[in-house]
């Protein structure tokens, strides 16, 4: 049982911080998405951006990976590399992206243990390397929405595989606000809304609202 005398005003250690975590996108490419059938794909391209936006505003790094783009799945797709214009792109021939040596490695110079990743498809090239960093010590976190499978059930028993070992779900939106956590926050503020109207659906529009008819400052 908790000490009440020892209890403070302090987060968890579990949360996401833009200092302890790296935010990893994989096989977000053009045949990927045309066989993606467990939600609509719009939707997770709008999240997987919003995503990439979220890490670029907090300066979390990136691992931005491909498989087979040449030969047969094609170019990341645009809108992840507008976003991190001029960024190294790690290709690869390995559907798990752990076993790519490269990868790895891009992983490890990040420095960070807590690993947000999502990618296609989610039964093969999210849950492949989402149990292999889990084996050797990573803490996993799975943005769901901006991941698709081949079917619902293919996600969504991918999902549950993966919680099994240990990742944790989350989405977009509850990634970019705990890495904001705190609206007195000023020098993310205006970028996170920014982010939040770009691609947070109702709640941007709900921000938009807000901050029309009660002021500049009302958060979400």
């Amino acid at each position: 049982m908790a000490d009440i005398a020892e209890v403070t005003a302090s987060p968890s250690p579990d949360l996401l911080t833009p200092d302890n975590c790296a935010v990893l996108f994989v096989d977000h490419q053009p045949q990927m998405f045309f066989g993606t059938g467990s939600g609509d794909r719009t939707a997770i391209i709008n999240s997987a951006v919003g995503l990439a936006k979220a890490a670029k505003v907090f300066d979390v790094p990136v691992v931005l990976s491909t498989v087979a783009a040449e030969s047969f799945s094609g170019p990341i797709m645009p809108q992840l590399a507008e976003v991190f214009p001029g960024q190294e792109i790690v290709d690869r021939t390995t559907m798990n992206a752990w076993e790519d040596p490269a990868f790895v490695e891009a992983v490890k110079a990040t420095g960070r243990k807590k690993i947000v990743i999502a990618g296609l498809w989610t039964e093969v090239c999210v849950v492949l390397p989402a149990l292999s960093a889990l084996a050797q010590g990573y803490e996993v976190y799975v943005v769901t929405d901006a991941s698709g499978g081949v079917s619902p059930q293919a996600h969504e028993h991918a999902v549950q595989r993966m919680i099994q070992a240990g990742a944790v779900p989350v989405t977009w939106v509850q990634v970019l606000l705990e890495l904001q956590r705190d609206w007195a926050c000023g020098e993310t503020y205006v970028p996170v809304t920014e982010v939040v109207k770009q691609h947070g659906g109702a709640y941007g529009l709900g921000l938009v609202y807000a901050q029309a008819v009660i002021g500049a400052h009302a958060a979400g």
